[in-house]
């Protein structure tokens, strides 16, 4: 469907839906409606440097308005960051083309398992290039709908350097996806999600990559194409635009046809939960298994972060790095305790998971550096599917605002605390929102780290 002007969707609020809230909702809703099959198998795309993951929460909420969980699939690339000069092989990076073939192998894997002759693809920034790629390609007859969240279709910066980076508006990739009078495939729906003003990839200054007071030659516009469907969020960053509640709605009914029963996440009875342990080999993140790292998990109180018992779940991953499935019940706050080679003991704090999760991805935090080096402990404050926005946001770890989330146009996700050896033992308070997260002080001296990683 195409429009003849943008939709503009604003009003609604930007805070994240509270863990609170999504139990306190999902438990006044009956069950979970009965399977829709008409609805297409749906495939999850993420972005650069990024990982499957980052789609949970949406997957639970499809789940909870009746998309069955073996009808879905989110990718796992290889080496999800880009290279520098997609002409040029580089270590730990892939190209376009490396993409596009992963992806077309993995929809022709989703067609296989559900028997379906067609799929919904939904990417988020970068992923949505894999998936204009596939579709201009020749893969337009496997494909139904194309969402695009926040992808920068016309270039992080369009300029005429950097000539055979992906990100280059200028550069042959875009120009190849968007020549012509329609800048989408025929025959597939194409869908695309924007901010209003708050994607710190969709800026005219060039301070947000590198190169303040440069223009890029891109605007806000950026994300949307002609021939699509164009919607704005309103002030959701650049993650937001894909996983935030507000974008759940439009992704569901744009590929259901209508809306969404509930947006809430229902919880289940009996949670299982599993995942792949990765790591930064040579800087730079990969979803390559991590083989001999152990995973420890531990019940705690939500109120101090102190363990209750013994590990309820323990494993050394063996060389696909997997780990799981850990049984755990949906109330329960976890500490994810990861111990990999070369890399920092990592004390991982997280919300209680209302739902079973095969991708809860584990991946030691980055190695302490000179800035740590006079800390006692580091606790680090992590938001995968969003940005902190200041003063968007309630931000608050350890009862200040982080100093090193910096104000306006969201481009931070994660703050960092540093603390004297003697407050070894006590507990740290992040908040976001209204998710709240203990976290317990680890000493630095041992090599440790803590993270409270928000899941909203």
């Amino acid at each position: 469907m195409k429009l003849s002007r943008r939709t503009i969707l604003q009003g609604a609020s930007v805070l994240p839906f509270a863990v609170a809230s999504f139990r306190m909702d999902a438990l006044a809703q009956t069950a979970p409606s009965a399977p829709t099959p008409e609805v297409p198998p749906i495939l999850f795309v993420h972005g650069n440097g990024d990982y499957d993951a980052l789609w949970m929460t949406t997957l639970w909420r499809m789940e909870s308005n009746g998309i069955a969980r073996d009808r879905m699939l989110a990718i796992n690339f290889t080496d999800p960051n880009a290279r520098s000069d997609d002409k040029v092989e580089q270590a730990g990076r892939s190209s376009t083309e490396d993409q596009r073939r992963e992806l077309a192998a993995t929809i022709a894997e989703l067609k296989r398992r559900t028997g379906a002759a067609r799929v919904a693809l939904v990417g988020s920034s970068r992923g949505g290039y894999a998936i204009r790629n596939v579709i201009k390609n020749g893969g337009a007859g496997d494909v139904s709908h194309a969402v695009l969240c926040g992808t920068p279709n016309h270039g992080v910066f369009a300029t005429d350097d950097m000539p055979n980076s992906e990100f280059n508006g200028r550069g042959a990739f875009l120009r190849g996806l968007n020549e012509g009078e329609s800048e989408v495939t025929p025959g597939v729906a194409f869908l695309t999600l924007r901010s209003d003003g708050m994607d710190k990839y969709a800026q005219a200054d060039g301070r947000f990559i590198g190169k303040p007071g440069t223009a890029t030659g891109v605007t806000v516009e950026g994300p949307e194409l002609k021939g699509a469907t164009n919607l704005v969020l309103g002030a959701l960053d650049h993650r937001e635009v894909a996983f935030h509640p507000r974008a759940f709605r439009e992704i569901y009914k744009f590929i259901a046809g209508r809306e969404p029963a509930r947006i809430a996440i229902v919880p289940e009875q009996s949670v299982s939960l599993s995942g792949l342990v990765t790591g930064t080999p040579g800087g730079a993140p990969t979803n390559r298994p991590v083989a001999g790292a152990t995973v420890d998990i531990f019940c705690v109180d939500p109120e101090t972060g102190e363990r209750k018992g013994n590990a309820v779940h323990s494993v050394k991953t063996g060389a696909d790095g997997r780990w799981g499935p850990a049984q755990v019940d949906s109330s329960w706050s976890l500490e994810f305790v990861l111990a990999s080679p070369n890399a920092p003991t990592t004390h991982i704090y997280r919300s209680p998971f209302p739902r079973s999760s095969g991708v809860v991805h584990l991946r030691a935090a980055r190695p302490l550096g000179p800035a740590d080096k006079d800390a006692g402990a580091v606790v680090m404050m992590s938001r995968p599917r969003g940005y902190f926005g200041l003063p968007r946001d309630v931000v608050l770890l350890d009862s200040k605002e982080p100093a090193d989330v910096k104000p306006g146009v969201p481009t931070d996700s994660t703050a960092t605390l540093r603390l004297p050896a003697s407050e070894i033992g006590r507990n740290i308070v992040a908040q976001f929102g209204e998710e709240r997260i203990v976290a317990r002080l680890w000493p630095a001296a041992e090599n440790r780290i803590a993270v409270a990683e928000l899941t909203y």
